[in-house]
């Protein structure tokens, strides 16, 4: 790697051991403070991508989109998520007449909540073992994409949208992503090869989801002129620069998660 690249990659690498034993303590802690945790995230996302997305009412747009997605993570009721959606894309829609970005302003309420609303879910009906189970597995895709990239580098998986996202990467993120929910499944006495497989492959299919929710908002930031999504954590960018495979990712594992016993039967 270039002494640039280098530099960069450490930089990450501290402030992913700072920040991961942070939130793996809270999914571990309790129902509050997962619960906390996730309101948290959604608060700096809807400030993110009011500030990121051009417009003349950020304070607006930041408080439309932390309540559908508050409403998402306390209620944890879908039919509540959609009514609450629905009100808050009819008030934005009349609110955002004459915004040069309007389509982006509206995509903010379902971009941002949808994925809070699939991680309370996940640990609402299967506990945070599969949470943290999610959450090493997306983590495992975006270190595996990034050092496989960078090692292999080869031909470009995106180069109109992302040119250093490459195939090596997108395989280097799955097959890292897929050794993880093997450990994490070893680690929490599920190794037997009958149960961990359906998690393994999983992981293989939410790589490729996760890295298309990494290009959706390398397209996003692309349509912008932007090259981070804000400059909040040091060698990182944004959250959304961190966790936009994980929020894409997210709604497909609840999909993935309530199939897995038919597939297993």
């Amino acid at each position: 790697m270039e002494n640039s690249k280098v530099k960069s990659f450490f930089i990450r690498l501290l402030t992913t051991v700072i920040m991961v034993p942070v939130v793996v303590m809270l999914v571990m802690h309790s129902f509050t403070s997962i619960y906390l945790l996730a309101l948290f995230g959604a608060a700096l996302l809807s400030w993110e991508w009011a500030s990121m997305v051009p417009n003349k009412k950020p304070a607006f747009y930041t408080a439309t989109y932390l309540f559908v997605a508050a409403t998402a993570t306390i209620l944890g009721s879908l039919e509540a998520y959609i009514i609450s959606g629905v009100l808050a894309l009819l008030l934005v829609w009349f609110k955002s007449k004459g915004e040069k970005h309007r389509k982006l302003l509206l995509l903010g309420i379902p971009y941002i909540s949808i994925g809070f609303w699939a991680v309370i879910e996940i640990y609402t009906l299967y506990g945070y073992q599969v949470v943290l189970w999610f959450l090493f597995m997306v983590w495992g895709v975006d270190i595996g994409g990034y050092v496989f990239g960078s090692l292999l580098k080869g031909p470009k998986l995106a180069p109109k949208i992302s040119p250093n996202k490459t195939w090596a990467g997108l395989f280097g993120g799955m097959i890292l992503a897929m050794a993880v929910s093997y450990g994490v499944c070893w680690f929490f006495d599920a190794a037997d090869w009958s149960n961990a497989q359906y998690y393994v492959y999983m992981s293989a299919m939410l790589a490729i989801i996760a890295q298309v929710g990494d290009l959706i908002e390398s397209a996003i930031k692309r349509h912008l002129g932007l090259k981070d999504s804000s400059n909040m954590i040091p060698g990182h960018g944004g959250i959304f620069d961190r966790i936009d495979g994980l929020i894409f990712a997210a709604p497909f594992t609840v999909l993935l998660l309530r199939n897995l016993f038919y597939f297993v039967n």
